[in-house]
């Protein structure tokens, strides 16, 4: 039988470390049997849970007779690893385990130097800081999970729960997989990654800053025609000093100052308006329903759609 490993480390994400626990115990093969034997271990009996107090069965000795390794998230991703956890997820990594992380847990995943020169992802709020800490690991901000083989790694919360299922698929085949994802109610999958969950800010406005009026001006109403030569006239310089000042004060090129503000107040209105998409996509300056679309996907993950049917208020 296949035994599934869920690493508790200290100040451990109940929802975290629960997701793994319930989803592979519940999975049936078509003949009925238990497909995953469940253990969770620790490097001392007692884990801190927050709300409450963990005790674990079984110590990191059960890691080495693991098939496939769970590290949940933390809620203190910065901690230092433990030699003794480093070692043993490092041992059981070069014994062919496969290993995998919800949420912050990629943070001491990369800490055993598993992730580097590859491509992983964590929740969409800890990504840069993920990023700064672990230069060598590529991260993708927009996705739900990435599958390397033998390392995985999930987004946040409900993201651990479509790794996990896509985990089943891959060891007992799509109609397994299926039935487990019906026991959590859940799709077996789910439309684009991450990036339509994350809460994009205001695209970044630096106060009392050279080009402060022009951006003001701009965010007041992004309906209207713009090109790059028009923005440099309002602005009274050219497009090339204007290209470098938006580079130097934003970080980013006007255009897609631009193109991000106007996501922005799309996805305001399709979370707050009866509005069609063509009538939003009109209204925040986009030339026509395609040019919406695909920018705001581009941007998102997702279609406008499937953004409103998301986070669109109920009516």
């Amino acid at each position: 039988m296949h035994t599934v490993v869920v690493l508790a480390l200290e100040r451990v994400i109940p929802f975290d470390l629960s997701t793994p626990l319930e989803v592979f115990a519940r999975t049936r093969l078509p003949d009925g049997r238990t497909a995953y034997q469940v253990r969770v271990c620790a490097e001392r009996p007692q884990v801190d849970a927050g709300a409450f107090t963990l005790t674990a069965h079984w110590g990191l000795d059960a890691l080495a007779s693991a098939d496939t390794i769970i590290v949940p998230g933390t809620a203190d991703p910065a901690a230092p690893l433990g030699p003794a956890v480093r070692d043993a997820l490092r041992a059981a990594a070069a014994n062919g385990t496969r290993i995998a992380s919800i949420c912050s847990g990629a943070f001491p995943l990369a800490a055993t130097g598993l992730l580097d020169g590859l491509r992983a992802t964590t929740h969409w709020v800890a990504t840069d800081l993920l990023a700064a800490a672990y230069p060598a690991v590529e991260v993708d901000p927009d996705v739900l999970y990435v599958d390397n083989g033998q390392f995985l790694t999930s987004a946040g919360a409900a993201a651990g729960l479509d790794m996990c299922l896509h985990m089943i698929r891959s060891d007992y085949g799509s109609a397994v997989a299926a039935d487990a994802a019906r026991l959590s109610v859940v799709p077996l999958e789910r439309e684009g990654g991450q990036a339509q969950f994350i809460a994009h800010a205001h695209p970044p406005t630096p106060q009392g800053a050279e080009l402060e009026p022009l951006l003001a001006w701009l965010q007041e109403d992004l309906g209207r025609e713009l090109t790059l030569a028009g923005i440099a006239a309002r602005a009274g310089m050219s497009t090339r000093t204007l290209i470098r000042r938006f580079r130097d004060q934003t970080g980013l090129p006007p255009l897609q100052w631009l193109h991000r503000a106007r996501v922005r107040q799309a996805q305001h209105l399709l979370e707050t308006t009866p509005h069609t998409v063509e009538r939003i996509g009109a209204q925040v300056g986009f030339g026509s329903p395609t040019a919406f679309r695909d920018r705001f996907k581009r941007t998102t993950g997702v279609s406008p759609q499937a953004y409103r049917r998301a986070f669109g208020a109920a009516r």
